[in-house]
């Protein structure tokens, strides 16, 4: 089965990410596989959150029990993926060796963007439709879930978007609202249920909340410390995270 083209974008783009596999596969555990990697903890969450919510099924599982009290694992798609980077990397090797010229390799470079936005979702188009010079795009998440991004008509036809393409919807963490038990959600927007994986609190500024959602998905999100103890929001806790479809952006592969 070939992999997402997203995620083998990133393959090749974040090579760096995609070794912290080999870590968690020798070491079973993220914390020892982020001191082996020479990361941090909560950078090594990171990466491992962008890979699982790119990939068709997630790459990295938590394991239960056990020395320490648990640890992580490949799935079985975390090894082909694994073993699909070490093929890359002797590529890579023959590649570098067969370069007429380097500026083949930075336009390349260049032409695989980054993008600053921390919350990454793989979807396929369920539906368009057209509202005035805009378009509502409908995307299906796995495990049954959707959520809708508002873009311009023409950037549907720039995308080429169709019924059961491939995109990935680009969400920044400052643009996503939680909302508390009483909070009354607004029904032009997304509402996702989720749950409270970790906050990573700040000494100045808003916490950032880790959110898992109900098909293994995650979202980051920011928070300022006030709200979350007024609503006794912890690890464990289930709310809803809200965002307007004009604040979701659409991107696909090359």
């Amino acid at each position: 089965m070939p992999l997402p083209a997203p995620l083998t974008q990133h393959i090749a783009r974040r090579p760096h990410r995609i070794a912290l596999l080999q870590h968690i596969a020798e070491q079973g555990s993220i914390t020892r596989a982020a001191k082996a990697a020479g990361i941090s903890y909560k950078s090594a969450w990171d990466a491992i959150d962008e890979l699982n919510n790119l990939a068709a099924h997630p790459l990295v599982e938590r394991s239960t029990g056990g020395r320490g009290g648990g640890g992580a694992r490949l799935s079985l798609e975390g090894q082909r993926v694994l073993r699909l980077y070490q093929r890359l990397q002797a590529l890579q090797a023959q590649i570098l060796d067969e370069a007429d010229d380097t500026s083949d390799l930075d336009l390349l470079g260049r032409l695989m963007l980054r993008t600053s936005a921390r919350n990454q979702l793989q979807g396929k188009v369920c539906a368009i439709h057209r509202e005035g010079r805009y378009d509502r795009v409908r995307l299906a998440l796995a495990g049954g879930l959707h959520l809708e991004a508002l873009i311009t008509h023409d950037s549907t036809e720039r995308l080429e978007l169709t019924q059961d393409t491939i995109v990935v919807a680009l969400l920044k963490a400052g643009w996503i609202d939680l909302l508390g038990a009483g909070d009354a959600p607004d029904p032009a927007s997304n509402c996702l249920l989720a749950t409270v994986d970790s906050v990573f609190a700040e000494d100045d500024g808003p916490s950032e909340v880790r959110l898992i959602l109900g098909n293994g998905q995650t979202l980051c999100a920011f928070a300022e410390p006030e709200w979350l103890a007024r609503q006794a929001i912890v690890a464990g806790v289930e709310l809803r995270a809200q965002f307007h479809p004009s604040q979701v952006l659409l991107g696909t592969p090359l």
